[in-house]
């Protein structure tokens, strides 16, 4: 897996490790991609919003272009826009996709969490 880089041109700094993905992850995002014909300017938006049973939550979209207060990273040719407000957020993250007898989907290991609730798509710092 090779590592994650930010892009100078819309760098917001970021203390600590970026955000990561595994190899499945990435794949996966790749397959929906191609399954929505999206075309090869497009990334995925990683974004953290208040709610949630834990009070916070995981978002993601797909979008082909940086707003201004992005960081833009890449892994394994895949870019991720973070908002300058959800990055100190996710960084140190991995975001793993996972296949369950009972659920099949992404799921975050964040580090920062100091609780999380039981359908995993929220948490709390």
């Amino acid at each position: 897996m090779s590592e994650a880089h930010a892009h100078a041109d819309h760098a917001v700094p970021i203390d600590g490790p970026p955000i990561a993905l595994t190899e499945v992850a990435v794949e996966r995002f790749r397959s929906v991609m191609q399954q929505e014909k999206l075309g090869a300017d497009y990334g995925v938006r990683l974004a953290v919003s208040s709610g949630g049973c834990s009070g916070m939550s995981y978002s993601m979209s797909f979008e082909n272009q940086a707003r201004a207060d992005d960081t833009v990273l890449e892994q394994d040719g895949l870019k991720l826009f973070i908002d300058g407000e959800s990055a100190p957020y996710l960084q140190g993250v991995t975001i793993d996709y996972v296949v369950g007898l009972h659920k099949e989907g992404f799921k975050f290991v964040n580090p920062k969490a100091t609780r999380t609730c039981g359908c995993g798509e929220s948490f709390g710092v």
